[in-house]
């Protein structure tokens, strides 16, 4: 079994229960009061959702949301009817070096809402669930900046990193004496390339919606492969 996952936060319940008293804005107040799971909940007992962005960049910063994709699923079912995706209007231009990469053109977007346009019914699907991504610090990053740039105020929550846990596995199993000898390295920990490895079928990169289904059947096999299903939710979410 891969070792345990870095804690960033050691209560979540306490904490969303202290950022309700914080915030300000009502969406987000309304988020926080769902609360969360307690730590020692099984995994097999959790709703999960798995998210993605696809942005303008790769910089929180400067960089905005331009699409989000998402779908609820435990450790048995992905949720397919219930799956979202939305365009967003960015706050930045859209640049070539990115529309090579995901697709979304200025017609994609014309239109579109702003990322508050969507806020709600997003919060709505995330809350009282576990978050899912594959690289914590695109979709948690993400969405904390840009609401800070619109409404001084962000966002956060708990989540599980498919990268990270990978990232874990492939340290372990390069470690050691003789995997030195042998000159072993980490495998990537790309998503298509972690999912290759799990015998998943290949899917086109970099649409928000398609990438959180991938994600979510990359982290039923990554807990089928590694993990006991009554794992406590503490053992893995950041």
């Amino acid at each position: 079994m891969p070792g345990p996952i870095h804690k960033e936060i050691l209560n979540w319940s306490a904490f969303l229960q202290m950022q309700s008293q914080l915030c300000k804005d009502t969406r987000l107040k309304k988020f926080y009061d769902q609360g969360t799971y307690p730590n020692d909940t099984k995994l097999k007992d959790i709703e999960f959702v798995a998210l993605d962005f696809e942005t303008t960049g790769l910089d929180a910063r400067q960089n905005s949301i331009i699409s989000i994709g998402l779908i609820p699923f435990n450790l048995q079912r992905i949720f397919c009817n219930r799956a979202k995706k939305w365009y967003i209007k960015p706050e930045d231009k859209l640049q070539e070096e990115s529309i090579i990469i995901h697709g979304i053109t200025h017609s994609d977007l014309q239109g579109a809402p702003d990322l508050l346009g969507v806020l709600a019914p997003l919060l709505d699907e995330l809350a009282g669930k576990v978050v899912v991504v594959h690289y914590r610090n695109i979709e948690r990053d993400f969405l904390d900046r840009n609401l800070r740039s619109m409404i001084k105020e962000g966002v956060v929550f708990p989540l599980i990193d498919t990268m990270q846990i990978e990232a874990n596995i492939q340290r372990q199993q390069s470690a050691g004496l003789l995997n030195w000898w042998k000159k072993k390295k980490p495998k990537s920990i790309r998503l298509g390339n972690t999912r290759w490895r799990y015998n998943l079928p290949s899917y086109q990169p970099h649409d928000a919606l398609t990438d959180a289904i991938a994600t979510a059947e990359l982290f039923q096999a990554q807990v089928s492969y590694h993990y006991d299903p009554e794992m406590p939710i503490q053992e893995l979410w950041l």
